[in-house]
């Protein structure tokens, strides 16, 4: 997977990764293409890593929960911001849905 334009120094960035380590970046793109999945597919459509918006968010903190080893927190603390995130995609879906049936 490719990752998106600057997705990889914002991260290093979010996660204060100063330092140069290709073995660590080639780990850190691991955890932001496994973070990028999950997120779509809780989202349920792809979603927009580029911008600053809550996808963008809770990416980064997939990725610092995942560096801690500690994902299944993650889920517990964030569960309710992925729900909102997936429940506005599809309130999204159904309202475009409803202007095309016009």
């Amino acid at each position: 997977m490719v990752l998106p334009e600057g997705l990889l120094e914002a991260v290093r960035n979010y996660l204060d990764i100063t330092w140069e380590d290709s073995a660590g970046d080639e780990k850190l793109s691991g955890i932001i293409a496994r973070g990028i999945k999950y997120i779509d597919r809780i989202a349920g459509s792809e979603m927009d890593y580029s911008i600053e918006d809550k996808p963008r968010e809770l990416l980064f903190d997939y990725c610092r929960y995942a560096r801690s080893n500690d994902l299944e927190e993650f889920q517990k603390n964030y569960l309710h911001e992925l729900l909102t995130l997936q429940i506005a995609l599809e309130v999204k879906a159904y309202e475009e849905a409803e202007n095309t049936d016009l």
